[in-house]
């Protein structure tokens, strides 16, 4: 990497940083950044740094094993970071910072279910991943928990957020401090009553039995075949009038179906990627959305599916392709 290049990416760094303390999502000493720089380093703040004031004497570079290249004390947190670059190749920022609603709220809840529409399709459900140590020693569940949404929460600790971008990460921290924040209003309105809080929030988990080789003939015909005898799935879709043509495609081999909808019933599927709106991803994401491991809306706004088409258009149609979602996990994949 040139010598340009490494003190843009401090740069970037120390913007990130800034912003976290502008908007109030860093305090004190705590919180850390680091950005990969090639397969194997990556910058990281050093210990006992203010994310508002860093400067770039204060960003370390080391390996992805933990090997210090540049002299100095790095953050405690370089297991956490560095286990990130390695497990997820196409991550290129990190942030872990300690956010006050979203702290509280993980005090007394493992999992956060936004109710706001945004958050819910930005966030999906996070997770809550036990720490019984001020620095994370133990990397695995955390990285567990990444393998199916970008921001987690490190419970009696903070946050960690990874991305393409340090603006991404801040996006993600930013929403689920914001979502915790509404949570714990809302319980002052209600009388701290979250009985109805995730009470329209499905559970439907993977079907048992036959699983379905990915993007086969036989698992489309399936699909078909219970978004039509679905009941909820019929009067969503003559209520919204969702009538539109969806493509989905595999990126691995270019395999694409689509499938066209009238009322929320689908009346043919074409083996192509024609159509209105395009969804595409490689076979390791539609697995785990096929297996309703991951939402489809939350892995298209955490830039893990690509949608063509305008998303605002379809956001008309959020509950119905809620439902066909949940739908597919009656399907689920080898």
């Amino acid at each position: 990497m040139s010598v340009e290049r490494l003190e843009q990416v401090k740069q970037d760094i120390i913007a990130a940083g800034k912003l976290l303390w502008d908007k109030n999502l860093a305090g004190g000493l705590n919180g850390n950044i680091s950005a990969r720089l090639d397969d194997d380093s990556l910058l990281l703040t050093a210990t006992g740094t203010c994310l508002g004031m860093l400067t770039p004497g204060q960003l370390l570079r080391l390996r992805v094993d933990g090997e210090l290249i540049d002299a100095g004390r790095v953050s405690t947190e370089k297991l956490l970071h560095t286990a990130i670059y390695r497990n997820f190749p196409e991550v290129t920022a990190v942030i872990h910072t300690h956010t006050t609603y979203t702290n509280a709220y993980f005090l007394h809840n493992e999992t956060l279910r936004p109710r706001i529409f945004e958050s819910r399709i930005y966030l999906g459900d996070v997770t809550g991943v036990p720490q019984n140590t001020p620095a994370v020693t133990d990397a695995a569940p955390v990285i567990e928990a990444l393998r199916t949404n970008n921001i987690v929460a490190l419970r009696n600790h903070g946050v960690v957020a990874m991305g393409r971008t340090h603006f991404d990460c801040f996006l993600l921290i930013q929403a689920l401090e914001e979502a915790a924040h509404i949570d714990a209003l809302s319980r002052l309105y209600d009388g701290g009553d979250a009985g109805a809080m995730t009470a329209e929030i499905s559970t439907d988990a993977p079907a048992a039995g036959r699983k379905y080789k990915l993007f086969s003939q036989e698992q489309m015909d399936e699909i078909v075949k219970h978004v039509n005898a679905d009941e909820k799935m019929g009067v969503l879709g003559k209520e919204t009038n969702m009538t539109f043509d969806l493509a989905v495609l595999l990126d691995d081999t270019g395999q694409a179906y689509s499938f066209e909808f009238e009322q929320g019933r689908i009346k043919q599927v074409r083996g192509n990627a024609q159509a209105e709106f395009v969804v595409s991803a490689s076979e390791k994401i539609w697995r785990q959305v096929f297996n309703r491991e991951l939402d489809p809306f939350v892995a298209t706004t955490q830039k893990k599916m690509k949608l063509d088409g305008d998303f605002a258009k379809i956001s008309k149609w959020y509950a119905p392709c809620s439902r066909v979602f949940e739908i597919w996990a009656q399907v689920p994949v080898e």
